[in-house]
């Protein structure tokens, strides 16, 4: 795809002085006597040793055992091993070294690692020393039960401090860490979990949604029924609310976890040992496992915490003239942000924000009253939520005083201008940025980023990421300006994934088999006149509703269990609020006629196997499907015909006819 992309706008944000000044890239640049962004990225992409060693270091990533070699490529840069003979565990930088150290031990008594406010009003706030002890509880608890290196652990929680304390225990004690969206139906737990072979859950009698407890231990019942590996659940009383508890494998959180010692060994692990899986959705297959590796994905959070958003915590602040940063990404831990939030915070010594609950509930104002009460600096959110505050009205946020925010952040989807431009002019007042980042799961955080240095258009980022050797190709695979492109990547860097879980081949077929040594991302990119970057979606198939993303295949996978059906496709088609929204194209048996009664049983499957988030907007019932002659499903074409779009070139499908059907049937 190389079409002409027309860019608009004018650059509408520029750094000033104090940003240059107090940022971390500057700091980093002026240690290694760079003089501007541009020699960075040049440096930082032809040597990526020198740049991934200088990173380390510049985050004081302590090892028990130095690595020999920062990088070695020995395999193809498709498999590259960092840190070479290194032994470390990230949960000793994350929380240990902040208590143990003599110089800031002090601090750790009053500096605040996690701060969480619910749904119903109750806050929570941890400091560095009760994280530290907290955690070890939690990773005496998992090892009283016979867990330890290597095991597999699963969190389907609420946002509250304890999946935090999960997280950092499982890691502690050198298991596997599983992060599983609080909204899963039984389904998609089980197809992770046994994927993983876990032997492990973290789950919680429940979470609050608009004012009404939502049940999750049922979930994870109707789930462990069919994970043969499962041994324990481990479960946090949330609610209150009533639920069954299995003897011998459910434990209550406060019965087993808050009864041990505040004492653990931290497992010395190599570097490269598995930290967590994380389990994204493609357009074909069952849901791909990132690997990633204590040195890997939260050093990457880090360095683009410190490089992009610019939040600063204990280790760069002399004498603690002012507070660590607070900073708060909307997210769930099943999606990468949320891990991202954990580790980049606390390998920077700064202070983490969650929320567990709606952003608009009690009243459309929650949002901008949490930055007031919390004197957040850093907030994520997603163009999907931006565009459900805008029609409540500016006063909802003109009432609070958003003074502590030093910038916005925002990932998961593209924006749209205006309400870009309603959180950029209005929400902050022209003054502060929005820094916008793309990249995925598969990346540990972004290829392109804002940044403190540079520029702002609306709804563009800054550069890449410092290390990121991105670039716009066009189908030839030769480099292209001022028109779209496929988004790129030319060489290695610590963040990116190990490969997918089990199935290495599938990995190195999704993004290494266009072009020799490039990693080619799936998304369609620009880069205009002024080197301004921009994302425009995914040049796959997949579907993003309000930044989740979601594979077809896993709904039609769904669908193809019941006996009624034969095949399914399934699209996403544009929402204004909520970016995409699901609509699937069901073949049905002979014998079987299209009913509302039947669409109401397809729709419930989906929604109990994927959440009600994740529910369809029209299950339309056809006679065939269109497929190419190797019996492809073309789903571009499908969304094309139901959207009242051309389809394209159709020669290659051996039923034209289905695509008309698709159109009358919308």
């Amino acid at each position: 795809m190389t079409d002409q992309f027309t860019f608009g706008g004018d650059i509408v944000w520029r750094p000033t002085r104090e940003n240059i000044e107090h940022a971390h890239l500057t700091a980093f640049m002026r240690q290694h006597g760079i003089a501007d962004f541009d020699a960075l990225m040049k440096r930082s992409t032809e040597d990526v040793a020198w740049f991934t060693d200088a990173v380390l270091k510049y985050l004081d990533i302590e090892f028990y055992e130095p690595y020999s070699q920062v990088v070695d490529l020995s395999g193809g840069i498709q498999l590259p091993k960092w840190c070479v003979g290194g032994v470390m565990n990230v949960v000793h930088n994350c929380v240990d070294k902040w208590v143990q150290t003599s110089e800031v031990s002090k601090t750790s008594e009053v500096l605040s690692a996690v701060v969480w406010e619910g749904e119903e009003g109750m806050t929570k706030t941890l400091t560095y020393k009760e994280l530290y002890e907290q955690v070890n509880q939690a990773a005496n608890a998992l090892r009283s039960l016979g867990l330890g290196k290597g095991d597999a652990v699963g969190l389907f929680m609420p946002m509250t401090p304890e999946i935090v304390v999960a997280l950092l225990a499982i890691a502690k004690i050198g298991g596997i860490i599983l992060p599983l969206f609080s909204g899963y139906g039984a389904g998609a737990v089980i197809s992770r979990m046994t994927d993983a072979d876990a032997k492990a859950l973290f789950t919680a009698d429940g979470a609050f949604r608009r004012g009404k407890p939502v049940e999750m231990k049922s979930v994870a019942d109707e789930a462990a029924a069919q994970i043969p590996t499962l041994q324990h659940m481990i479960v946090l009383k949330r609610t209150g609310q009533e639920i069954k508890m299995k003897e011998g494998r459910d434990h209550w959180w406060h019965e087993l976890v808050t009864r041990q010692p505040v004492e653990a060994e931290t497992e010395r692990t190599s570097a490269e040992d598995p930290l967590i899986v994380i389990y994204t959705s493609g357009t074909t297959g069952r849901p791909k496992g990132a690997l990633h590796t204590h040195c890997g994905f939260p050093i990457k959070a880090a360095q683009d915490m410190a490089f992009g958003t610019d939040v600063h915590g204990v280790a760069q602040i002399a004498n603690l003239r002012y507070n660590p940063d607070v900073i708060y990404w909307m997210t769930d831990m099943g999606w990468m942000m949320g891990p991202w939030l954990v580790f980049g915070s606390l390998l920077l010594g700064a202070t983490m924000f969650l929320y567990d609950g709606a952003p608009d509930f009690p009243a459309p104002d929650r949002l901008w009253a949490l930055v007031e009460r919390h004197r957040i600096n850093q907030m994520g959110v997603s163009p999907t939520l931006i565009r459900t505050l805008i029609p409540h009205g500016d006063e909802q946020f003109q009432k609070h005083d958003l003074s502590s925010l030093k910038c916005f952040a925002s990932t998961g989807e593209p924006w749209n201008p205006e309400p870009w431009k309603w959180l950029f002019e209005k929400v902050g007042g022209g003054t502060r940025p929005i820094v916008n980042y793309s990249g995925g799961t598969e990346i540990s955080g972004g290829i392109v980023m804002g940044n403190p240095l540079l520029p702002l258009k609306p709804c563009a980022f800054s550069a890449p990421c410092p290390g990121i050797a991105a670039d716009v190709l066009d189908e030839h695979g030769n480099p292209i300006r001022n028109a779209v492109g496929e988004l790129v990547i030319k060489a290695p860097w610590i963040g990116m994934t190990r490969g997918f879980w089990k199935d290495p081949q599938r990995y190195l077929d999704t993004y290494w088999s266009r072009w020799p040594n490039v990693w080619v991302h799936g998304d369609f990119a620009a880069i205009d006149a002024d080197g301004l970057w921009y994302i425009l979606g995914r040049s796959d198939d997949t579907i993003k509703i309000a930044g989740k993303r979601l594979g077809p295949a896993e709904v039609e996978s769904i669908l193809t269990r019941h006996p009624a059906v034969v095949e399914s496709a399934a699209i996403g088609v544009p929402h204004e609020v909520k970016g995409s929204e699901l609509v699937v194209f069901v073949v049905l048996k002979k014998g079987f006629e299209s009913a509302d009664a039947l669409r109401k049983e397809l729709r419930n499957l989906i929604v109990e196997d994927m959440g009600k988030p994740l529910a369809p907007k029209s299950i339309l019932f056809v006679s065939d499907l269109p497929k190419t002659r190797n019996a492809k499903v073309m789903r571009r074409m499908i969304r094309a015909a139901y959207l009242g779009q051309d389809a394209g070139d159709m020669s290659s499908l051996v039923n034209p006819d289905a695509v008309e059907e698709v159109r009358r049937a919308r």
